[in-house]
């Protein structure tokens, strides 16, 4: 019997941040890990390799926190859905990172 993959294409998927991670808003998931029942991805910066932490891959659905793709603000506000005052707890992992090109690392 086969198993069906939760997140299929969750490595190499890019997310803009509701509010700002670390000063951030622009983000790639470069790894993943299945542990059990649950899924969790590890997210880097577009612009700054150095920030990057684990979440469950669950959060990435919830339209309050994330948005696939990357947004500019202007898109982002015209989508914009009322973000809760409490953030997503996260997990920092500081490891090097693989080098990709991002279209624009200006302003944060």
């Amino acid at each position: 019997m086969s198993r069906t993959l939760k997140f299929p294409y969750l490595v190499g998927s890019k997310w803009t941040a509701h509010r700002k991670v670390d000063g951030w808003r622009h983000f790639r998931v470069v790894n993943r890990k299945n542990l059990e029942n649950w899924v969790f991805a590890e997210i880097v910066a577009a612009c700054d390799p150095k920030v990057r932490f684990w979440l469950n891959a669950q959060l990435l659905k919830e339209p309050t926190l994330w948005q696939t793709g990357w947004r500019s603000l202007q898109e982002a506000a015209a989508t914009e859905i009322p973000v809760p005052e409490a953030a997503p707890i996260i997990s920092p992992q500081p490891q090097l990172a693989d080098s990709w090109s991002v279209p624009s690392c200006q302003g944060r």
